[in-house]
């Protein structure tokens, strides 16, 4: 059976180009929309089809541009092709807050050396650690499943409890549901946007502070419920696509941590919790204003005595135990493996390369292998590449530490890869990488981003291109390491040259600069990356980055986290993690068939780890959509829910995504924004949601109501008598 066709190629190089493109658009955009693999492997099947229906019968270099039906061999390559730059490049929210946040403008060499050299060292990594992650039998890497079940299904053309014909064709349903998904966001996304940020509640009411604080959706806890906008219920993956009981887990995790344990502590002033917003993506000041960076920076390094002069860095509530789940999520994941799945870990240790190849591995045999001096070649590249940007440029970053983040890379790839193939589960570098370095160069902020990114983003597609090669495993593809050499080099660079396009606060005269910027010629957004930005472009994404780059790089661990410090208590998090799945397995030993055996800690506290940015908005109607999908529907119409349900998301998603484009390109961007300015932008449906306490993130206190000039701790300790006290 064919697979690496000339068509193959084509349509994944021309998936390649447009999804990284339309993902590296809404990168900046809040809420943004991800076309991912899914999207693709949908769209593709009836274009392929119509592909093979038109195409010529001519040869090119000896290869058929036509050679017969569609296959599914070529239906994978298509969409392994197309999810390499589904995922905006991880390197380009280090060019981002370095342009808005620090007035750093480095020019497109230094943009293309760290995207590309970020990019494809994980690359190389996964191609060399191939032979413990992809060819054993026992490392099965759960999610392919869906994959491979949804390609034999759509080729099958058989669907339970529908047969062969019955009901409606996917294509013409995907066809129904696109057209209605793009021609009704142009409703919330720019007819009446109250639909988008549907926070009833706040309207009756606006200016009632504590209401707007639990009901609100911009900086409160959203117990509004719900939205009309698919791209909030989608910010965080799609509801339909995720199980229930995976659902049900983040479900619980949200309304624990973030409507009891948030409000019980800004309720009390906790911290000074009550100055600040609830829910901020920002950091703020003793005064209760965002906290000014530059205040406390000389030459781009963190300055001790300007930090002492000026104030302490506070964090809102929801931040702090956003964080703090963070640092229970590394400890909950490794107890949870081992109690769970280290029988089978300990087994695959030991047959790693002993292991007897399955039916797949010898099937797979008869294809020439990817040597590794490939893999090493890309490696030496993408290092000098690296080497070139931290030396040249002035990035605070020694060499020793960008070895160091590989090294971290490298040691935990094929370990956690193992995990990951086993149950599905990843242990993210994140919080280590930012320890490690803040430790390690304290007050370096870009060192910080640097470290960070080669630490975690090398072992995340390290994984990822491990997981699409045991999906080539699994389909008997031979060409999946020649269709990442094709399309991998191909993202990086294009989302590098859209950044490059989008203006820039050093260039366009601060955050207020003119609605105009006459700097650059094609990207024209005004306010970029402001949070009131009418377009909704405020880079939330970014500005969660750069707030971890003042977390941790600028003020570091040691001044925040440190025992004595404001947040010090945030460390026996880690022991939380390492004792809370330990109940949920004991509670399933003793009773097998409760539903202890569905709990899953890990998702529990990391399946909030899209706040910030994500907000309840985001969360709940998700939840409640996904209820409604895999619960609901799929115990009670489970041959509908077969046949469409998948299909149904990945319209919503493209319908949504194409729908965003047609408003913005031409109604919101042309004559500077003023299409419809006294009509529909400034009537009750497209204003309401803007005139509240919520959308002003109106704090609770304020310094002038309590006659104080500043607030901040002093000391804290425990009082044996009663409970944690805190002294002023």
């Amino acid at each position: 059976m064919p697979a690496g066709t000339l068509r193959a190629w084509m349509l994944g190089l021309l998936w390649a180009i447009v999804i990284p493109g339309v993902n590296q658009f809404y990168f900046f955009r809040f809420p943004n929309i991800t076309v991912g693999p899914l999207v693709a492997q949908l769209l593709t099947f009836p274009l392929g089809r119509l592909v093979a229906r038109f195409l010529p019968h001519r040869r090119i270099f000896g290869h058929s541009l036509n050679p017969g039906p569609f296959t599914i061999k070529e239906h994978v390559v298509v969409t392994i092709m197309a999810g390499v730059g589904a995922v905006s490049a991880y390197g380009t929210d280090i060019v981002a807050v370095q342009r808005f946040q620090y007035n750093q403008v480095y020019d497109f060499g230094y943009q293309f050396l760290v995207v590309m050299s970020t990019q494809l060292i994980g690359f190389s990594i996964g191609g060399i650690a191939k032979r413990f992650l992809v060819s054993p039998p026992s490392m099965i890497w759960p999610s392919n499943l869906v994959y491979c079940a949804l390609f034999n299904t759509l080729h099958a053309q058989w669907y339970v409890g529908f047969g062969k014909r019955g009901g409606v064709s996917r294509e013409r349903f995907f066809v129904l549901a696109f057209t209605a998904a793009t021609v009704w966001y142009f409703v919330p996304g720019y007819l009446f946007t109250a639909l988008s940020y549907l926070s009833w509640v706040c309207w009756i009411r606006p200016n009632d502070v504590v209401l707007n604080q639990l009901f609100g959706y911009q900086s409160g806890l959203g117990m509004s419920l719900i939205t009309l906008d698919w791209s909030q219920i989608a910010f965080i993956g799609s509801p339909l696509a995720t199980p229930w009981w995976a659902e049900g887990n983040v479900a619980f995790g949200f309304v624990f941590f973030f409507w009891v344990i948030v409000p019980l502590l800004y309720y009390t002033n906790v911290w000074d919790s009550q100055f600040m917003p609830v829910l901020s993506r920002g950091t703020f000041d003793n005064t209760g204003a965002p906290y000014d960076v530059n205040r406390i920076l000389t030459d781009s390094a963190f300055d001790m005595k300007k930090y002492q002069g000026y104030s302490p860095l506070f964090l809102p509530t929801a931040f702090v135990i956003s964080y703090a789940l963070s640092f229970a999520s590394v400890t909950a994941t490794i107890v949870h493996v081992f109690l769970y799945y280290r029988k089978q870990i300990m087994v695959q240790a030991r047959r790693s390369l002993a292991e007897q190849p399955d039916i797949h591995a010898r099937l797979m045999s008869q294809y020439p292998q990817v040597p590794d001096w490939w893999y090493l070649c890309i490696f030496v590249t993408m290092f000098a590449f690296g080497v070139i940007a931290i030396e040249i440029y002035p990035t605070q970053m020694p060499v020793w530490a960008f070895v160091l983040a590989l090294a971290v890379a490298f040691v935990y790839t094929i370990p956690i890869g193992i995990i990951q193939a086993v149950t599905n589960q990843q242990i993210g570098l994140n919080v280590i990488t930012e320890l490690i370095i803040g430790y390690a160069l304290p007050g370096q902020p870009l060192a910080m981003m640097l470290f960070k990114t080669w630490g975690y983003n090398t072992m995340s597609q390290a994984l990822t291109f491990t997981s699409d090669m045991k999906l080539g495993h699994y389909m008997k593809i031979p060409c999946v390491s020649g269709g990442y050499m094709c399309t991998i080099p191909a993202s990086p660079p294009l989302q590098t040259a859209h950044d490059v396009l989008v203006p820039s606060r050093s260039h366009c005269g601060g955050r207020h600069r003119p609605a105009r910027c006459a700097s650059l010629d094609v990207w024209n957004i005004p306010d970029m990356c402001d949070s009131k930005q009418k377009d909704h472009f405020v880079c939330a994404s970014t500005e969660v980055f750069y707030t971890a780059s003042v977390i941790w790089g600028v003020v570091g661990p040691r001044m925040l986290f440190s025992a004595g410090q404001v947040y010090s208590f945030l460390r026996f998090f880690f022991l939380f993690g390492a004792v809370a799945p330990i109940i949920p397995y004991l509670g399933a030993k003793r009773w097998p068939n409760s539903y202890f055996r569905y709990v899953n800690v890990p998702i529990i506290v990391n399946g909030t780890g899209w706040i910030p940015p994500a907000s309840a908005l985001n969360y709940v109607p998700w939840a409640i959509v996904g209820f409604i999908s895999q619960y609901i529907v799929r115990r009670r119409h489970f041959g509908w829910w077969s046949k469409y349900n998948y299909v149904l998301s990945a319209a919503l998603d493209a319908g949504t995504a194409i729908g965003t484009i047609l408003v913005f390109f031409c109604l919101q961007y042309p004559a500077d924004g003023r299409i419809g300015e006294h009509s529909v932008s400034s009537w009750w449906g497209n204003t309401v949601w803007q005139k509240t306490a919520d959308y002003n993130m109106t704090a609770l206190k304020t310094l002038d109501s309590t006659g104080r000039t500043r607030f901040g701790y002093v000391s804290f300790h425990f009082d044996l008598s009663t409970t944690l006290r805190f002294s002023w």
